[in-house]
């Protein structure tokens, strides 16, 4: 598979907004909130009535509740930011101070906000601002890179909320509004319907602001992917704002958009409020998330048939999620699950997709009880396992064991990069593919020799030693890989080392 920058190359909502943006009324086309629909509306879980007249009554809902978040950057966490902005288009302002602009959701009246990790990430301030122009300093309480969250707190009482819903009751179809602060624009309302749900695109990163493409092999439960898809206009600066159903409850935080431009193409994405719920609240209590491990492997969704085809498995025979390897030690083998099982039900939920699978295991804590069904060579049987905490990682000059198995997960090999070819693309750091290796990661995904890559989780990398140490740092976590092809096109992907 030849890499392309039109499959793979995902535009986050903020990311690098270093210089400000300039733009007319981004309101989705055809969509007029003060006109009633003419179309029939079926009744679903969530509209019984199946009734939906207009979206003034949403819209007045969960409007008060969605601040503008606006961020600066000291010279030094800038630094980052304007080096991926030169790689994928958008300008250095050398040693002016960056700033960005996002969008964030009132989960509290007394001054609890989330928004996405890539909003904050990095930033030396962040200030709040309501849409009655009241402006507030905010303080990160904590972030989770995984899940693309982030909580803030800002000192206030009686503030606007946006109540919650339930994600699990929406159905593809259901009209849902997205609200937020597109383009750095006021307060902004767009309308569109869920188009898919446990969708996996492979954006979330670890730290850096810039959201983009896919790859291969996964595990289940650190980089979590399960976004609700839907068609409402969304732009830069719609991050960490709300997805809200007709009645203005919010059922998603919306995340990214898939374009080729960077502006709104007819597809974004959004965290189901369920799985949010979960952390944020891990987040308010401990300042981190509390993860409860299963310690399975499967292929990644964007993957997952070819990896079949390549065991001589039929992909349309497999319904659920096919366990590629068992941990040592962890919750999973202790519950006796085995490589080749196929998990069909958590709790009596029947999966469809190992997206679903990754996210509601992401919604359980150590301890946790979970009951799965499985396949086992065509024979059911069920689990009652006890989900296990994470382990501390190994990132000490004694982790050649864990190096070596990612590398051989990964399947290349690297070598500094040269001064002509620095010149040539404009950079001042990165290394070259020398080697993929048949059945590894980079050839899964067709990743191909003479690849250059210039970025490791938002990290510049100079030469082999400075990918061992990106490697390590996140050996339960998403590698994310920022990347020139020999044709030039820019791409971005993602690879999941387990959990």
């Amino acid at each position: 598979m030849k890499i392309s920058s039109t499959i793979l190359l995902f535009f986050l909502l903020l990311t690098i907004q270093i210089t400000g943006v300039n733009c007319t009324d981004q309101t989705r086309a055809g969509v007029d909130s003060s006109s009633k629909l003419s179309s029939p509306i079926l009744p679903s879980k969530n509209n019984p009535s199946g009734e939906i007249g207009n979206f003034v009554a949403a819209a007045k809902a969960a409007i008060p509740g969605v601040v503008h978040i606006k961020t600066t950057y000291n010279q030094a966490s800038a630094g980052s930011a304007n080096a991926l902005g030169q790689l994928f288009g958008s300008p250095s302002r050398g040693s002016v101070p960056a700033t960005g602009s996002g969008s964030g959701v009132t989960i509290s009246a007394d001054g609890y906000i989330a928004t996405n990790n890539h909003v904050i990430a990095n930033a030396s301030s962040i200030t709040v601002i309501y849409p009655d122009r009241r402006e507030f300093s905010a303080k990160l309480i904590g972030s989770d890179p995984n899940t693309d969250l982030a909580l803030l707190k800002v000192n206030a009482i009686g503030l606007p909320v946006v109540k919650m819903g339930n994600s699990d009751i929406m159905e593809v179809g259901e009209w849902v509004l997205a609200v937020g602060y597109p383009l750095s624009l006021n307060s902004t309302v767009t309308a569109g319907i869920i188009s898919a749900k446990g969708q996996s695109i492979g954006i979330i990163n670890r730290g850096d602001k810039s959201r983009f493409g896919n790859s291969q092999p996964q595990t289940s439960g650190t980089a979590i992917e399960s976004f609700i898809q839907t068609d409402a206009a969304i732009n830069p600066g719609n991050s960490g704002g709300a997805l809200v159903n007709t009645n203005g409850e919010l059922i998603g935080i919306n995340t990214a958009i898939a374009s080729q431009t960077g502006s709104y193409a007819g597809y974004a994405f959004a965290i189901p409020v369920n799985l949010a719920k979960k952390i944020l609240d891990d987040l308010q209590k401990y300042g981190s998330v509390k993860r409860g491990i299963l310690g399975v492997s499967f292929p990644s969704p964007a993957a997952q048939d070819q990896f079949l085809k390549q065991q001589g498995i039929d992909p349309s025979s497999v319904t659920g999620v096919f366990i590629t390897g068992v941990q040592p030690g962890s919750a999973a083998a202790s519950a006796g699950l085995k490589e080749g099982d196929i998990i069909q039900s958590i709790n009596g939920v029947q999966l469809e997709s190992s997206s679903e699978f990754s996210e509601w295991i992401a919604r359980h804590k150590p301890g946790d009880v979970i009951k799965l069904s499985y396949l086992r060579n065509g024979n059911p049987a069920t689990a009652s396992v006890s989900l296990k905490a994470e382990e501390p990682l190994k990132t000490t000059a004694g982790s050649a064991g864990p190096l070596e198995e990612i590398y051989k997960k990964l399947g290349a090999t690297f070598a500094p990069l040269s001064t002509t070819l620095k010149q040539r693309f404009n950079l001042n750091s990165g290394v070259v593919v020398t080697d993929v290796l048949k059945g590894g990661f980079f050839d899964q995904i067709g990743i191909p020799r003479g690849t250059i890559i210039a970025f490791i989780n938002g990290k510049p990398i100079n030469n082999p030693k400075d990918i061992d140490v990106a490697l390590l740092s996140a050996q339960r976590g998403i590698i994310q890989i920022l990347a020139i092809a020999p044709d030039g096109s820019k791409v971005v992907f993602n690879f999941s080392l387990g959990t």
